[in-house]
């Protein structure tokens, strides 16, 4: 099979039917085997029900359906989960992204061997202090922080080798960050293409200030996983070793420093009522603790289990 089309959405029953005709047409124009993968993250409206009227006229057309509202990043992994094209588009349902761009995606992907390719909305028709703005300061904050040079890691619109998506597992808000996941998986060939961005047909954004913060608490865990997620002791332990000898070494001269005062004669107050001696010994129960994270951070490493994190509701045409 050629492509896989894997359509995340929440509340989009206007825009799907539209968006369907809209892939066919260009799959039957490129004359691709494919399959299409709408992933139903808890929609309240008639999603659902659009996508079995679909299904019903098209074999091509597979669904899952999450119980409740996990996130898109849960939908693209379990979406990545049941893909079995050669190439894997993910795009949003919104009609923002347009599929004629599938066919130059799917050459880059083939012909020019890219692991990964990323949409570029060099003109966007968003609303400029509400997405337009964050979206290049999380951009901006994702280059410098994970070395992967890109101009738009929040596009919807990607495509991928197959052996990338069965081996990055996206989790919390990381969907923003799937090639920084790519590249610490060993993918090294990530490019980039401008990509038309249309302006909203039907409903209404789901952005908003959390979908912000969180962002940004994402990129923090990413660039901490990439750099000690499987080596936690190497910086809670080295931190801990740190704080701790600096407190050891603090209280040694505090004592040694009071010996000296009394040796030649000169008063000197208890070491308990020196406030340093309590900074000291902060240091070290601190160190201490670190360390000890560090520690139990291995253990986990090496003991964890691999829990769901959405319940599926229901799958159509999906193979088990």
């Amino acid at each position: 099979m050629n492509l896989t089309i894997l359509i995340p959405l929440l509340n989009e029953a206007e825009s799907l039917p539209e968006l369907y005709n809209w892939i066919v047409k260009v799959m039957r124009e490129n004359k691709y085997s494919y399959e299409v993968v709408f992933v139903d993250d808890g929609s309240t409206d008639d999603s659902w029900k659009v996508i079995e009227k679909l299904q019903q006229n098209d074999s091509n057309v597979k669904g899952i359906r999450f119980q409740k509202n996990y996130g898109k990043s849960q939908a693209l992994n379990a979406g990545f989960a049941v893909a079995q094209g050669d190439v894997v588009i993910t795009m949003d349902a919104d009609l923002q992204d347009s599929p004629d761009e599938i066919p130059e995606l799917y050459a880059m992907i083939t012909a020019q061997n890219y692991d990964l390719v990323s949409g570029w909305k060099k003109k966007r028709y968003d609303a400029v202090f509400a997405k337009n703005l964050p979206s290049k300061l999380f951009n901006w904050a994702a280059r410098a922080t994970s070395g992967v040079k890109l101009h738009d890691f929040n596009c919807g619109l990607k495509a991928y080798d197959l052996k990338v998506v069965k081996s990055i597992d996206v989790s919390g808000e990381m969907h923003r960050y799937i090639p920084v996941l790519a590249k610490n998986a060993g993918f090294s060939k990530i490019g980039e293409k401008i990509v038309k961005h249309q302006a909203r047909k039907y409903g209404t954004s789901k952005f908003g200030m959390s979908r912000f913060i969180n962002g940004f608490l994402d990129l923090i865990t990413i660039w901490f996983l990439s750099k000690f997620g499987k080596r936690p002791m190497h910086f809670f332990g080295a931190m801990g070793v740190l704080m701790f000898f600096i407190g050891l070494l603090s209280a040694a001269f505090i004592g040694v420093y009071k010996l000296y005062k009394l040796s030649v004669g000169q008063p000197a107050i208890l070491v308990t009522n020196n406030p340093w001696f309590y900074i000291s010994l902060t240091a070290m129960i601190l160190g201490t603790q670190l360390f000890l994270a560090g520690f139990l951070g291995e253990i986990i490493l090496r003991t964890k289990n691999n829990e769901a994190r959405y319940k599926i509701a229901e799958h159509l045409n999906i193979k088990s």
